[in-house]
């Protein structure tokens, strides 16, 4: 499993029981997760003393209960990256902070190519996580999103990590729509990095259903991977989407045509009390060599 232990604003104290206790800079959160099936005793007395709790409603969603007075938003830092942090619907608080494994893997491919062009397409970009670490590196970034308010989120992510001067475009649009446009164009990218949601809609209404489009997007993708290609990152969180199902969709796609090399495995995150690793999804990557 891929892990990034160079946290130091983010925590994961202890899972059990269907909830992750996690600290947020100085905010201590109580959160559900599915993964966390086990039921091992609440070690850590922070389980009685948190900021605030997502309950989930029997009839779907939920909602957060506070203890202490929270910021309505703040921010926490991951290296030299800093972004903004929020209780927001559906348990979320704008960040997935396992994420930073891909994102430390990504600024090393571009810092690597020794190139001062590289190209990076993120599609499903959301608030911009992988987006503000490419621009630290020096790539130029399309970041595209169907929602007006995460890619507007992005936008602030960018201003409070230093980066929001560099080469970037904002794109709110579905992204399926968009890559073909892009086909049409004739633009290509030397990386592209790909999270997209297990269902979701576009900002017209477009239905997106992981499983059912995931092998065809790949195939669109493929088409604006320049000629001098450096990577395609993959990431999931569909738990019937496994990483050897996607390492397998990148090799028949991607691979096929471009050599190179694929991997894919679970990302996590340490979990302080238990000593484990979380899981929190699967990412696979394609590395041109």
């Amino acid at each position: 499993m891929r892990y990034s232990t160079d946290w130091k604003d983010y925590e994961l104290i202890d899972c059990t029981c269907g909830e992750k206790l996690e600290r947020w800079g100085n905010e201590v959160l109580i959160r559900p997760d599915p993964q966390v099936i086990w039921k091992s005793e609440k070690h850590s007395k922070l389980w009685y003393n948190a900021d605030a709790r997502y309950n989930r409603s029997n009839s779907g969603g939920g909602s957060w209960q506070t203890f202490s007075r929270i910021p309505q938003s703040w921010s926490i830092s991951y290296k030299d990256l800093t972004f903004n942090v929020k209780t927001m619907g559906f348990k979320h608080t704008g960040l997935f902070p396992e994420q930073a494994v891909n994102w430390d893997f990504i600024r090393e491919i571009i810092k690597s190519s020794n190139r001062s062009d590289v190209k990076v397409l993120n599609l499903f970009a959301y608030t911009g996580g992988a987006t503000v670490a490419c621009l630290k590196e020096g790539a130029s970034v399309v970041h595209v999103d169907a929602s007006k308010g995460m890619v507007q989120w992005a936008k602030e992510n960018a201003v409070s990590s230093g980066v929001s001067d560099r080469n970037v475009r904002w794109i709110v649009d579905d992204c399926i729509k968009f890559v073909q446009r892009e086909i049409r164009r004739g633009n290509k990218y030397d990386i592209i990095i790909l999270d997209p949601p297990s269902y979701g809609r576009g900002p017209k209404g477009e239905i997106w259903h992981l499983e059912d489009s995931l092998y065809e997007f790949i195939e669109l993708c493929k088409q604006v991977l320049s000629d001098n290609p450096l990577t395609v990152l993959l990431n999931s969180y569909t738990t019937g989407l496994s990483a050897s199902v996607m390492k397998y969709i990148l090799s028949d796609v991607i691979a096929k045509d471009f050599g190179g090399k694929v991997t894919a495995d679970e990302i996590g995150l340490p979990c302080t009390e238990s000593g484990e690793i979380l899981p929190c999804g699967a990412s696979a990557i394609w590395v041109f060599e």
